[in-house]
């Protein structure tokens, strides 16, 4: 079938070009190119294929329209009308990918039942298939609960990733973080049924260097400071950073970006257990930092401590993290946008612009020092909690950029990972926010002559 966009400024003309027979159809069934109505036009002859009209409103054919598109659609293959411009081409084409995504671990889901069939020689459709391989990469791990999903699991997955690269993956397990200088990684760890650990992927002998650093609390019981039924009952997406960071790697590494990549996801279960660390006590850091638990619910910000030093140990030209880290952002921006923070003005800007670019939507926040003050702690360099419950999204980075180098390019993203509701393309579950937004900077940053 051949699908075909219609406006509503050119639905008259559309009209005048069809046969007698088809208009009379088209006008029967009252079709005004409504946003995202759908009309079928019936074939005519063996050799005029069926046409699909879907109305495009007084809009334009975006992202978010195209990832709606399987849904809406009859069931069949459909080829694309030759009108659309390169550009129009290329978000019909990932727009349909991202769209056709099925979780079907647990149980037998039917696959989208509308097909694209790509034109032939579509520049864009390399890039469309690792994006929506990186998208599906980390709605996957995401989606997994975390009874398959616990820190041994993610290592698997960063080793797999490694090894279709040709990358370099380590891990360093149980008590061999202390030996190594991970004190933190291991207190909010050592508790779960399965070890804490560190997980690296390091790829590439030349260019700048890039650190991505993901959140990967696979499951958040809130610790001693225990989280009611209702708030635990998504914590198995608490490593939706871990899977991010690795699927921006991923797409990294497929697109052959010119860096040096690498990738630190610190794994861990925050579980309640007779040597799980409580309020009070007070930890070690890599960094030589002493932190106050104030809660143990805020937890991830203390993994990220430990793997933020290690990374900037290594003096990338950019270390970006991603975490799933507070509350708080939800309640300022929903959960459709994610919070970002930058060390520079000019860095969130060139995020923010890569963002649009790519419809991969965040928002600027603010690293306002003067809520430093809600970190101090009467017997330890800072503590983990803001001692007001005021702006819990900023005090966190705030806590976080205690552990980044002055000089550091740095981009801190608080985000969801989480779609929760329905709509066309985009199923109650895993979204992998920030994925294309973050790869879309790299790639100008780092290839634009």
């Amino acid at each position: 079938m051949l699908l075909c966009f219609v406006d509503e400024g050119s639905v008259s003309a559309r009209l005048d070009a069809l046969a007698m027979t088809d208009r009379v159809w088209i006008e029967a069934q009252g079709f005004n190119a409504e946003r995202g109505r759908v009309l079928m036009l019936p074939a005519v002859a063996a050799a005029y294929p069926n046409r699909v009209w879907i109305g495009l409103g007084s809009g334009r054919i975006d992202l978010a329209f195209a990832q709606a598109l399987p849904d809406r659609l009859y069931a069949g293959d459909y080829r694309l009308e030759s009108s659309l411009t390169a550009e129009q081409i290329s978000t019909v084409v990932l727009g349909f990918a991202l769209g056709s995504y099925r979780y079907g671990r647990y149980k037998t889901v039917t696959p989208c039942a509308a097909r694209l069939v790509l034109p032939e020689g579509h520049e864009q459709s390399q890039m469309s298939a690792h994006v929506a391989r990186a998208d599906r990469l980390a709605r996957d791990l995401i989606n997994t609960p975390a009874q398959d999903l616990g820190p041994r699991e993610l290592g698997e997955a960063v080793v797999a990733v490694a090894e279709r690269h040709g990358a370099i993956a380590q891990e360093i397990v149980g008590d061999s973080l202390l030996e190594a200088g991970f004190p933190a990684v291991h207190a909010v760890g050592r508790s779960a049924a399965q070890l804490p650990r560190l997980l690296t992927l390091r790829a590439g002998s030349q260019g700048p260097l890039v650190a991505l650093v993901g959140k990967g609390v696979c499951f958040d019981t809130g610790g001693l400071d225990l989280k009611p039924a209702a708030g635990m009952a998504l914590m198995k997406k608490d490593m939706g950073g871990a899977a991010i960071a690795l699927a921006v790697a991923d797409l990294v590494l497929a697109m052959r970006l010119p860096v040096r990549l690498l990738l630190v996801i610190p794994a861990v279960e925050n579980g309640v257990g007779p040597n799980a660390f409580r309020p009070g006590d007070v930890l070690s850091t890599r960094k030589g930092l002493t932190v106050e638990v104030t809660n143990t619910d805020a937890e991830g910000r203390l993994v990220l401590a430990d793997a933020l030093t290690f990374a900037a140990e290594s003096q990338p030209d950019l270390i970006i993290d991603f975490a799933t880290l507070t509350g708080a952002a939800r309640v300022a921006l929903g959960p459709e946008l994610p919070a970002a923070y930058a060390s520079h003005d000019s860095l969130q800007d060139a995020l923010s612009a890569a963002a649009r670019t790519v419809a991969d939507p965040l928002w600027p926040m603010p690293l306002w020092s003067g809520y430093e003050d809600e970190l101090q702690s009467k017997i330890a360099d800072l503590q983990n909690a803001s001692s007001s419950g005021f702006a819990g999204s900023i005090t966190a980075a705030l806590f976080l950029r205690r552990f980044v180098p002055m000089e550091q390019a740095w981009l801190h993203l608080d985000l969801y990972a989480w779609n929760p509701k329905d709509r066309p393309g985009r199923p109650v579950g895993a979204e992998a926010q920030t994925l294309r937004a973050v790869f879309e900077l790299l790639r100008t940053r780092y290839c634009t002559p």
